[in-house]
């Protein structure tokens, strides 16, 4: 009965290619992994965050990975044990034969577990998939944050599938906050951050300043430096990364995340898109 639930659920993706299914999965595992933490004290400890949290609970086209979170106040001793067991229980109620990689390093504030399973796709019915082989192992990686910047805020959202949940999540001041801090700080090119860079700025999204500036003095250039991030230092800054960026790189990252009848909208992403979207920043 239960993976009739998630063969339901998919039907309401109308998914058009091999990615999009598997990108629909496991969105739809996501979910469930949202919900089996809402059965537990996760959530009075923690806040949802990122990408997954943005198109979730607020709209984002595009797909997501990672379930990222961060504690609502510094704890050394924070472990996902607990979570993670009642994560698999309730997986293996939907027919998942999950495997939970806990990556905890002791000396990262970071905790970390991978979950991955193969199985699901073999016991539902796809429309693609199977096409072209073996439909690819899911893989999804948890990430908790126990040292987290001050100041961020926070919502109560609801989901509805696969039974009703509360989730706290951060509001979406703190959520763009955290995404210009990875904008500015990521060592790498990760085109999935200025996708939801046009998708804050579009909607004239605030900035929590308090919670980018936390998070600027506590890791990336600008560690320790005391600054206080204002409207005039923040516009500088994201100017001068747009100028230095290979925007045609920032495309190949982005394409597996996004629906096929969106992706020729990539083919406009250059250096003066970009800033006339800065122009818009709050």
């Amino acid at each position: 009965m239960s993976v009739q639930i998630i063969q339901q659920r998919l039907k309401f993706y109308n998914c058009q290619s091999v990615n999009e299914e598997q990108q629909a999965i496991r969105e739809i595992t996501q979910e469930i992994i949202l919900a089996a933490l809402g059965r537990t004290d996760f959530f009075k400890q923690a806040l949802f965050q990122g990408g997954t949290c943005l198109r979730i609970f607020y709209g984002l086209n595009r797909f997501s990975e990672d379930l990222d979170f961060v504690l609502r106040q510094p704890d050394e001793g924070f472990q996902l044990q607990k979570q993670l067991s009642h994560i698999s229980d309730e997986l293996a109620a939907y027919g998942y034969q999950i495997e939970i990689l806990d990556k905890n390093k002791t000396e990262s504030t970071i905790r970390t577990a991978f979950l991955k399973d193969n199985s699901l796709g073999k016991i539902l019915t796809l429309q693609h998939a199977h096409s072209t082989g073996p439909m690819a192992k899911i893989s999804i990686k948890l990430e908790v944050d126990t040292n987290p910047p001050e100041a961020s805020g926070m919502e109560l959202k609801y989901l509805d599938f696969p039974f009703v949940s509360g989730v706290a999540v951060q509001d979406q001041p703190s959520l763009f906050a955290g995404k210009i801090h990875a904008l500015l700080c990521r060592k790498y090119l990760k085109g999935r951050d200025w996708y939801d860079f046009i998708w804050y700025t579009s909607r004239n999204t605030g900035v929590n300043y308090k919670f980018l500036s936390s998070a600027i003095n506590q890791q990336g250039p600008w560690e320790n430096m005391n600054i206080e991030v204002s409207h005039q230092w923040l516009e500088a800054e994201l100017e001068n990364k747009i100028c230095s960026i290979d925007w045609k790189n920032a495309v190949e990252d982005v394409h597996r995340f996004i629906r096929t009848n969106e992706q020729p909208s990539l083919e406009f992403w250059n250096t003066e898109l970009f800033l006339g979207q800065l122009k818009k920043l709050s």
